[in-house]
């Protein structure tokens, strides 16, 4: 009896020992339980409840939302450096230029093929749920033009009836003024200019591009490291967004567009589920494994809504999932760049909406059209939230689309811009599994 006594406490310390462990170490867990406890402070904090004025509750959530800014900023202030070091390196390390070839064609293909898939699934399900149709007639009247009195000269304004030609957008790819680039955090045009510096280093003696290459090790090493530090915040960071946007966004809004947000997840879902296909059949990787490895992370990708925060996790992730780092290095910043299938599903459901809403009805072959403007759109646009629906309206407008409806998608945008981004980080995975094998040899080769 006094044995069990004495052990007692060594079996309680034990049990604690364990359970900081588990909290320490499992950042879903930890993710999961901001999302939770963020979810219910906002919905006792929203409008609806009344428990708190608006005015309070809007202070509140600035003050919640601060960890959430500051994790972001953390990440955006390496987030240059760290794509150029790691396309770099991975470039460097990827091996002959055949294998540089059969990545970047592979790559581009797998980006392609599956935007364009997502997009046909967006307008598939629009067409068949039809989310408009029920709100047709809903629009914000437009205020008309103020009257300009005589010598008095409008604003310039940014004309959205006319998107660039397809020659203008292949020749602003360059970054023509890389400083410029980088200060406006252009991270294409940062891309494109990693591509071409890490190519050119292949060409060059080893001996002669040891330093640099020695340099953009040092740079991904300190980079990676003030990341680990921003995700000591990373659960306080999804508490606090998650609550800013409940008490925003409320309970009616949902409601009242239930069929807009409904499409949008279930094709959101269906490419989820096509996603983790493709990486059971290509590369035996189950979805249990997957989302094993992957969990904290596409938590983390929902709840900052930027696939570019989570890039670092998202590279830690892929070696946990048998990439070599040299492979993770260069698909995942390319793919968080490059490959936004889900974004493409998103504006595709949201163009029909609008014209729904507008009593619009579209041809073949403008929803053709409309296809391939979104493809074209979504690849390359910065992975950052609230960027799609700079997109969406330059591309309904371009189609004669009325774009008075956007205050219904701007009431939920942020939520299905979370629920994208996880697709989208998801198919940054993928690509990197399906080429894991690309450059392994003997012990590098994945179990």
């Amino acid at each position: 009896m006094a044995t069990d006594i004495q052990d007692a406490p060594m079996q309680i310390a034990q049990q604690r020992f364990k359970l900081r462990v588990w909290i320490t170490s499992r950042l879903w867990a930890q993710v999961m339980a901001g999302m939770v406890l963020g979810f219910g402070l906002g919905l006792l904090m929203s409008e609806a409840t009344g428990l708190v004025p608006p005015d309070v509750a809007e202070v509140a959530g600035l003050w919640l939302a601060l960890p959430g800014r500051i994790f972001l900023a953390l990440i955006a202030m390496v987030l240059i450096p760290l794509i150029f070091s790691s396309i770099v390196g991975g470039l460097a390390g990827a091996g002959s230029g055949e294998e540089l070839r059969s990545v970047g064609l592979r790559l581009a293909a797998f980006i392609l093929v599956t935007t364009t898939v997502a997009a046909g699934i967006g307008v598939a399900l629009a067409q068949w749920l039809r989310p408009g149709t029920g709100l047709a007639g809903f629009s914000v009247p437009v205020p008309a033009p103020a009257p300009v009195s005589q010598g008095e000269t409008l604003p310039d304004a940014p004309d959205l009836s006319a998107p660039a030609t397809l020659p203008d957008l292949i020749a602003d790819i360059l970054p023509t003024n890389p400083t410029a680039s980088i200060v406006q955090g252009d991270m294409l045009a940062v891309v494109v200019l990693a591509l071409l510096v890490g190519v050119s280093v292949t060409q060059v003696q080893r001996s002669r591009a040891a330093p640099f290459l020695a340099l953009m090790e040092a740079l991904l090493s300190i980079s990676m490291n003030i990341v680990k530090w921003a995700m000591f915040l990373a659960p306080f960071a999804v508490f606090g967004l998650m609550a800013q946007l409940v008490m925003r966004m409320g309970f009616e809004t949902m409601l009242g567009i239930s069929g807009y947000v409904g499409a949008v997840l279930l094709g959101l879902a269906g490419l989820l589920c096509l996603y983790l296909s493709i990486a059971f059949l290509f590369a035996r990787v189950t979805p249990l494994r997957f989302m094993k490895a992957a969990g904290s992370n596409l938590l983390l990708a929902f709840s900052t809504s930027s696939s570019s925060a989570v890039m670092p996790v998202t590279i830690q992730s892929a070696r946990q999932l048998g990439v070599p780092e040299n492979i993770a290095n260069l698909v995942v910043p390319l793919g968080a760049t490059m490959n936004m299938a889900g974004t493409a599903l998103y504006q595709a459901v949201a163009i029909l909406f609008l014209a729904q809403l507008a009593g619009i009805e579209l041809s073949a072959v403008q929803i053709g059209v409309v296809v391939g403007t979104l493809v074209a759109s979504s690849i390359g646009a910065p992975g950052t939230p609230g960027v799609s629906i700079a997109i969406l309206i330059n591309v309904a407008t371009s189609m004669g689309i009325p774009v008075e409806g956007m205050v219904i998608i701007l009431g939920v945008d942020r939520l299905l811009d979370m629920c994208r981004t996880a697709v989208n980080v998801t198919g940054d995975l993928v690509a990197a599994v399906l080429f894991r094998a690309v450059g392994q040899t003997g012990e590098t080769a994945a179990s």
